[in-house]
């Protein structure tokens, strides 16, 4: 059988496999192990250990099990619960104000942790059934949790960006700095979106009541933003800051961003045994699971090169027109219809390392691209049937709470994130111009 034929072959089994309920990871190291010896035979586990044991020993990757373990400290201690109420009361008094805060708080979570699924959850649990006694409408209200909770997969530190990094061949400094604009632009556009709706339709999203204000004082309040609010916001700008601006390698600020965020956690009292053994349950759940996909990822990619599907792909962008634009329009519709039903990461290194060598060909700025990617991406979070967002949402949801709620809820973010993607392809300084300006 010819090679090319093998590799065709080799991607409609991934698929197969996927859709049969087959752990992602496993899928991926099964395909990649039966066609690349189906393809050339044992000559595979010669380049195999050399790989793998080229991303276990990636320097850059040891940023990440310290970024998961700063955000996990920071979701289980509820501080963002802490936020998010005095956001709220600050931001109550107008239309739409507790979903502004929701907005905010997503930022400040998602700089802080990079782990949707722990956003989306603490927020949901937290807000959600507040915004429904104060009569907001359901699917407004799910929607704008899930659609905040994904922020943190474009702001930095995610973990998105540390991996794009790797795939990519750039900096992780640089793609921090790329990514502080569009991530900013897009929480913008959710706010512009609400308070438009506040002026619109005043009766989905009610201001909270007079007296819920009053019986927490101004001062109270502005006392409490500073003890809650601002000690993370200094996390945050400490950590990125030190990176962003050369300072610090991201391993080594992700470690002192760990070490913040348990200091961060003793001060305001929350640290004990169970919180600590939590993070770290979930830290090494988390690290080991993307450690273990990167892995498996390492077998697809080399049996499919072997295979000769570097060619298949070439040969499918010659046939697309409009050159490299039509090009990046055919990828990005891509990517956006495969989101619906594959992870991030899985997308990240089976799908992108196929298709960038094509770009690489083009002379076509990869920073502005990974973050055209990175935005496109977080759409997959939100698109039915497989949106991760949306199945956490659920599972911490009332019972009034349905599945059409959430799948309504979420349409206007995604129609949103697509606005956001045209503009910074559009005008792709908004991406480029931070990186630059500090010199990256």
């Amino acid at each position: 059988m010819e090679p090319e034929t093998l590799a065709l072959l080799m991607v409609g089994g991934l698929f197969v496999l996927i859709l049969a309920g087959i752990p992602v990871a496993f899928a991926i190291a099964a395909t990649g192990l039966a066609f690349g010896l189906a393809g050339f035979g044992t000559d595979l586990f010669n380049l195999l250990p050399a790989r793998i044991f080229g991303v276990v020993t990636n320097y850059t990757m040891l940023a990440i099990p310290l970024f998961v373990f700063m955000g996990v400290l920071l979701e289980k201690s509820r501080i963002a619960e802490n936020m998010l109420d005095v956001v709220g009361h600050l931001a109550g008094k107008s239309p739409g104000g507790m979903a502004l805060a929701i907005v905010g708080v997503g930022v400040l979570m998602g700089a802080s942790t990079g782990i949707v699924g722990a956003t989306v959850v603490t927020v949901g649990l937290i807000a959600l059934p507040p915004l429904l006694r104060r009569n907001y409408k359901k699917s407004f209200a799910c929607g704008t949790i899930c659609a905040s909770g994904t922020l943190g997969q474009i702001l930095p530190p995610s973990l998105i960006l540390i991996l794009l990094s790797d795939i990519m061949g750039e900096s992780v400094g640089t793609l921090f700095a790329a990514a502080v604009l569009p991530g900013l632009l897009l929480a913008g556009l959710y706010v512009l979106y609400i308070i438009a709706l506040g002026r619109l339709r005043p009766e989905w999203v009610p201001p909270i009541g007079a007296e819920e204000r009053a019986a927490l004082p101004r001062r109270t309040l502005l006392l409490q933003l500073v003890k809650t609010v601002l000690p993370p916001l200094a996390l945050i700008f400490t950590v990125l800051g030190s990176i962003i601006g050369g300072i610090a390698a991201p391993t080594e600020a992700a470690s002192m961003g760990a070490l913040g965020a348990v200091v961060l956690v003793l001060l305001s009292g929350n640290l004990n045994r169970r919180v600590l053994t939590d993070t770290l349950q979930d830290t090494f759940k988390i690290t080991g699971m993307i450690m273990f996909v990167l892995m498996a990822a390492q077998v697809f990619s080399l049996s499919f090169r072997g295979l000769d599907g570097d060619y298949l792909v070439e040969s499918l962008f010659d046939s697309v027109p409009g050159g490299e634009w039509g090009a990046l329009l055919f990828m990005m519709l891509m990517l956006f219809v495969l989101g619906f039903f594959l992870e991030w990461i899985e997308i990240s290194y089976i799908v992108l390392p196929l298709l960038l060598p094509f770009f690489h060909a083009t002379g076509t700025d990869m920073v502005w691209l990974a973050m055209l990617v990175t935005l496109n991406l977080q759409t997959s979070f939100l698109t039915p049937p497989f949106g991760w967002s949306l199945f956490f949402l659920k599972g911490v949801a009332p019972p009034e709470v349905d599945t059409r709620d959430i799948y309504l809820g979420v349409i206007p973010y995604i129609g949103l994130q697509a606005v956001a993607i045209g503009l910074v392809m559009a005008f792709p300084a908004i991406a480029t111009w931070l990186p630059r300006a500090v010199g990256w």
